[in-house]
């Protein structure tokens, strides 16, 4: 006869051990985190004596990391409120660059406008590219996605991948495969101040100028406002919601205007600051902005923020340091790091699925 065997009791941790998992859990993600901007913020001290290329890097990495930001803002917002990974967000972004480049060219905006005519028809194709946007990612909720809400999540996540096959045909259909070019109408690497030894240029003002006010609005809404109140009701629990009375269905289609809105800002932000449109630019920038929201905490604004800066600092110090081809690797490497440290990313929350 075999011996039955004894279950083994769990062995208790040194206190050492524990000392260690706490230091890391505390610490570890700031060590990650400035591994790169120290190692060469020492490079720069030895071999130039100053930070100055450093400030650069940083300040090139805002300037991106604020567009990432915006479109990541949408993906986290969806999930948020129905746990669902848009993959069409990007692509709806690109329409919004696609619309801003068609505008130009209705309204008549060339590099002979005034300052004042391209600053009033920045502002009108804006706000197009907005309601543009907005409306699409309404019309997708409710043609795609609220159909299968009660069904397996395998079915919509499905179906978020083939919208956005569809929105890169409808972008390869419409402007065809090779990249547009985009009037420089700010001109964009036009110096405007330097801080620091740091020169900022219009592009960067753009950027920065354009993202903050929309980030700011968007939290102010969602945080102070009747439908914002009842967007994050449904997202704690929308049967409770429902009880309450809050129409949940509209509750669901405004959270995608919302995240179509600030995705038609970030396709002009992006037309205007890189002078280029493509009709893949929204798979890559969706890979990198859903990498972002994952990073910062997907279902939490300012995580997606959080996580566009970082990436943005990531790739512009990868691309400057080390070299275009790495920089990928890099940023996914930071991603499993960070995921490591924080399974629920930076600022994360605990979401219905979780618990």
């Amino acid at each position: 006869m075999e011996a039955a065997s004894v279950p083994r009791t769990p062995r208790r941790q040194s206190k050492a051990a524990v000392a260690v998992r706490r230091f890391v859990s505390l610490y570890g993600l700031i060590i990650v985190l400035l591994i790169l901007p120290v190692v060469y913020g020492i490079q720069d001290l030895q071999q130039d004596g100053n930070l100055v290329r450093l400030g650069q890097n940083f300040k090139d990495g805002l300037s991106n990391g604020a567009i990432w930001a915006l479109i990541a803002l949408g993906y986290t917002l969806v999930y948020g409120i129905i746990e669902l990974i848009n993959f069409a967000h990007g692509d709806v972004f690109m329409i919004g660059s696609f619309v801003t480049v068609s505008l130009f060219g209705t309204i008549g905006l060339t590099l002979t406008t005034g300052a004042l005519g391209v600053g009033l028809g920045l502002v009108v194709c804006l706000l197009i590219a907005m309601v543009v946007c907005g409306s699409l990612n309404v019309m997708i909720e409710r043609v795609a996605y609220r159909p299968l809400r009660g069904a397996p999540k395998l079915a919509p996540l499905i179906t978020a991948v083939g919208m956005s096959f569809i929105l890169q045909n409808v972008g390869l259909l419409w402007k065809g495969g090779s990249h547009q070019s985009v009037p420089d109408l700010l001109h964009s690497q036009q110096h405007v101040f330097t801080i620091l030894g740091v020169t900022v240029t219009r592009g960067d003002l753009l950027a920065i100028c354009a993202t903050v006010p929309l980030v700011i609005l968007l939290t102010s809404f969602i945080s102070r406002s009747r439908l914002g109140k009842a967007m994050r009701a449904t997202a704690q629990d929308p049967e409770a919601a429902r009880l309450m009375g809050i129409n949940v269905d509209t509750t669901i289609s405004l959270t995608f205007l919302l995240g179509g809105l600030l995705a038609g800002a970030a396709g002009l932000i992006y037309a205007v600051y890189q002078t280029d449109a493509w009709f893949f630019q929204g798979f890559e920038a969706g890979l990198i902005a859903f990498t972002a929201a994952v990073m910062g905490g997907i279902g939490n604004l300012r995580g997606a923020v959080l996580g566009g800066l970082i990436i943005g600092f990531i790739q512009q110090i990868s691309d400057n340091r080390i070299g275009a081809t790495w920089t990928p690797v890099i940023v996914f490497a930071y991603l499993v790091l960070i995921m490591v440290f924080r399974p629920q990313g930076l600022l994360g929350e605990e979401t219905r699925e979780a618990g």
